[in-house]
């Protein structure tokens, strides 16, 4: 009996197999196409998609095969590509087991956000509209994301790595800190990111930094006052004497203490500059000509090297 029923079932399996073959139709794919499956979607929903899209001829019979050989793994959410010659079987297996194709966008430390908002509008393979970011609110990195995914979503993605990292990095903050708050570090550190390009510097822009909100010296960053112009994109010409002049509370060149906000998303390392700022006494600073600053404790030395930058400026035919 038991070796009757064995062959029972060989039989029966042998004869689905036949059903199946002659009724389920074939894959009909010439060239390597993208495929995406929305979220949410069902096996019905997505062989009907195959087949109106010319990839099977019948979503019965891709249904059919996938209940008696597809087994139990649920299909993915996303884009795949099929392979020219893949069968049915093997379309299925990608939507069950393969890789979902990710694409990436590059957000830079010291990008504004209106520069991150246009860089995701511009990105057409997102989907739905965004307003402008919050100014520090997003965590420059390289961030993946799924054809038609919407940049809402995406956003909300920098702006929890913003979020998580602040906080951490907040907890190993020592006592040179002068930031009162996470919100001031963001503060702080915007400035530093718009003060240097160069990374091993950092510490030493926010210790003079540091230095001078301790002492409630003003800042006097000319980042901070151009942002309220152009909302961080370049000014593209020389700030004006008015604009130094003006009181608007962007302006430490006229008002000390930190401006009421970001001016850029600072990446990780400004962050944990102004959480741990080099220990020093300079309160000054001025481009060497060489893409770096060179620091000065009083305000004569400072003149002097500000004196030597002017000139190596009208050397080069700069000023």
């Amino acid at each position: 009996m038991k070796k009757l029923g064995c062959l029972i079932a060989v039989i029966l399996l042998a004869g689905a197999a036949l059903f199946a073959g002659s009724h389920m139709g074939s894959a009909t794919i010439e060239e390597d196409t993208p495929f995406i499956i929305p979220a949410g979607s069902s096996l019905t929903s997505v062989a009907q998609k195959l087949e109106d899209e010319g990839l099977i001829t019948s979503s019965d019979g891709f249904l059919l095969r996938s209940k008696i050989f597809g087994g139990s793994d649920p299909i993915q959410a996303g884009e795949f590509m099929l392979s020219a010659g893949m069968s049915q079987s093997e379309i299925l297996d990608a939507f069950q087991n393969g890789d979902v194709i990710r694409r990436f966008v590059t957000i830079p430390e010291g990008l504004p956000s209106i520069l991150v908002y246009e860089r995701l509008m511009a990105e057409d393979l997102l989907t739905g509209e965004i307003e402008v970011p919050e100014e520090g609110s997003i965590l420059p990195d390289t961030y993946d994301f799924e054809r038609g995914e919407s940049r809402a979503s995406v956003i909300a993605r920098m702006q929890k790595a913003m979020d998580d990292y602040l906080a951490e990095a907040w907890e190993k903050r020592t006592d040179k800190a002068v930031v009162k708050s996470p919100e001031e570090a963001l503060i702080l550190a915007s400035i530093v990111e718009k003060e240097t390009a160069q990374a091993d510097e950092r510490p030493m822009v926010a210790g003079a930094l540091s230095n001078r909100v301790r002492i409630g010296m003003m800042l006097g960053a000319d980042a901070t006052t151009i942002y309220p112009i152009t909302k961080g994109k370049p000014l593209g010409r020389r700030i004006r004497v008015s604009e130094l002049k003006s009181t608007n509370p962007y302006n430490t060149r006229a008002v000390a203490g930190l401006p009421p906000g970001p001016i850029t998303n600072p990446g990780r390392e400004s962050i944990a500059a102004v959480l741990d700022p080099a220990e020093t006494k300079a309160l000054y600073y001025v481009a060497d000509g060489t893409g770096g600053h060179v620091f000065s404790e009083t305000l004569e030395e400072h003149n002097r090297n500000a004196a030597k930058w002017r000139a190596l400026r009208r050397e080069r035919g700069e000023m």
